[in-house]
């Protein structure tokens, strides 16, 4: 499948990272989200992030402004219809992305490849609400987007072979490392990482040592280049909670339950680095 138009919805830290990956690869790019400060909000940190690389001597001047150029925004989902690959990386609520995989099915053209970011939820169950969910992949990026080099590659079990293939091929032209894996709740990398993490809360919770201490024991004695409560800010706590939730209704196993105390910090509104608290605190 040749892919050249790429449509992203979703402007946040995850959307704009993916738009902003697409676009330096020289993709054709329509960015969407629900209001033109959202999509104007994402343009600026992409401009942001371009700016550092440029000034990094990671990117030419002129690659940078090619790349703004690439992108086009929109508040609709009418403008997707001649997508080649569509990529949702809205919200991580299970029924607002199989409502907008319904909406896109009579939009997008029946060829088009329809992916999801979803950090944990069924691709499968996505794949369900599409007339051809063939057609339906997961394409996990993982944040900040320009930075890291893995997608993971969720294929559920009505995903086509020939999908797999070209997402695959897709995402290596974009400079990532794809990995392939089966579809259950978390995948590989949040079934392994969200669940320390929640431990990592819960020696917190129970006063075994302070923040600061817990991080700095896991990036000494196990080689962590950041301790787990520092990337739970980083990844968002209320992005964290989800993970587990999905996870403990998923696998029905108190082994994933999520620690009082994360749901006490999502409840409070500390979510970390985007709020400015978390289990650290943030300046300007």
């Amino acid at each position: 499948m040749d892919i050249s138009k790429v449509g992203v919805i979703g402007a946040g830290i995850m959307g704009n990272g993916i738009a902003q990956a697409f676009a330096v690869a020289g993709y054709d790019v329509i960015m969407r989200d629900l209001t033109e400060d959202f999509v104007a909000r994402g343009m600026t940190t992409i401009q942001k992030s371009l700016d550092r690389l440029v000034a990094r001597d990671k990117l030419s001047a002129e690659d940078r402004d090619a790349a703004m150029g690439r992108i086009a925004t929109t508040t609709s989902l009418e403008p997707l219809a001649d997508r080649d690959l569509v990529v949702e990386a809205i919200l991580e609520v299970a029924d607002a992305k199989v409502e907008l995989f319904r909406e896109l099915d009579g939009i997008c053209r029946p060829d088009a490849i329809l992916a999801t970011n979803t950090s944990s939820i069924s691709v499968t169950k996505i794949a369900a609400a599409s007339h051809a969910p063939q057609r339906v992949i997961g394409m996990h990026f993982f944040n900040p987007v320009p930075m890291m080099r893995l997608v993971e590659i969720i294929r559920a079990l009505q995903t086509a072979d020939a999908v797999c293939q070209t997402v695959e091929a897709v995402s290596r032209s974009v400079g990532k490392t794809p990995h392939i894996v089966k579809d259950s709740y978390g995948f590989v990398v949040n079934r392994v990482l969200v669940p320390m993490i929640n431990e990592a809360i819960n020696c917190l919770y129970e006063g075994l040592a302070e923040a600061d201490h817990i991080d700095d024991v896991m990036k000494l004695g196990a080689n962590h280049p950041m301790g787990p409560l520092a990337l739970a800010d980083l990844i968002g706590l209320d992005v964290i909670l989800n993970i587990m939730e999905t996870l403990y209704q998923g696998f029905e196993d108190p082994k994933y339950r999520p620690s009082p105390l994360l749901k006490q910090m999502v409840d409070a509104g500390y979510l970390g680095r985007k709020s400015g608290r978390g289990f650290h605190t943030y300046g300007d």
